[in-house]
């Protein structure tokens, strides 16, 4: 067999080996809820930026990314902009690449890839700090509610100008608010592409562990991918990367656009 295939083959074996192991995700669930007391995803960076992330996660969305080589990728929820600032800066990647390979020359202030950002509420020194960094000129950001009609309008005036598109749902956690989400932004995922729905690990976590939040066991991103893939079933979740990963906060999230 040839090498390369081998090795994919034997990745292969091992998620799925991970995958049926229930000690594992036990194991890898009680890791996560004893490091939330030191607020563990709050502690990293991307290029400068906190990024609110587990590391895991954002390995995760980088081979994502490379696989499905977007041009745009629309994320809610922007925080301190640190996922968009990854977002942007794997987006410059693959222009970089793709210019390597044809030949042309890259002009930076005019990118063949975007990233849009959407949030209720941009705080002026987070965006100060987006706008400053090298990779803004690749980065929109919308101020207002995701799921308010208007800004969704704007967000599809965008799309019309890109082909394949990735999407990343991570601001308001409750039910009602997801499941909105989805059914606003889902529908642009490209064939192929993923629509990524974070922190639908609530849903995993014990019962009183967010009760000063509007979310929580049986109302969270997870219980609305579940809602929303009753009737969608152009997705399927791509069960495969919470096996790899076994510590992520978007267990049955990373959803997968499998027909048109």
């Amino acid at each position: 067999m040839d090498p390369i295939r081998q090795f994919q083959t034997q990745v292969q074996k091992n998620v799925t080996f991970l995958g049926d192991n229930q000690k594992l995700f036990q194991l890898s669930l009680e890791w996560m809820m004893s490091v939330g007391e030191g607020n563990y995803s709050y502690n990293f960076a991307w290029l400068g930026r906190p990024i609110i992330q587990y590391p895991q996660d954002i390995c995760a969305m980088q081979e994502l990314i490379w696989k499905v080589q977007p041009d745009l990728i629309i994320e809610t929820g922007i925080a301190h902009g640190g996922s968009l600032i990854f977002s942007a800066s794997m987006l410059a990647l693959l222009d970089y690449c793709e210019a390597q390979q044809n030949g042309t020359v890259l002009d930076p202030a005019q990118p063949n890839r975007k990233v849009v950002g959407i949030d209720i509420d941009i705080r002026s020194h987070n965006r100060r700090e987006i706008e400053a960094h090298p990779m803004s000129s690749r980065i929109q950001m919308i101020e207002g509610s995701s799921i308010d009609p208007q800004i969704i309008e704007q967000v599809y005036a965008i799309k019309k100008n890109f082909q394949r598109i990735l999407v990343c749902l991570d601001s308001n956690h409750t039910h009602d608010h997801v499941l909105a989400e989805l059914e606003a932004y889902a529908p642009l995922t490209s064939l192929g592409s993923y629509c990524i729905v974070l922190d639908t690990a609530i849903e995993d976590c014990p019962a009183d562990i967010f009760s000063d939040r509007p979310w929580g066991v049986g109302n969270n991103p997870k219980t609305a991918v579940w809602e929303y893939l009753k009737t969608h079933p152009e997705f399927e979740i791509d069960k495969s990367i919470q096996h790899k990963l076994l510590i992520t906060v978007a267990p049955d999230g990373y959803l997968k656009r499998v027909q048109s």
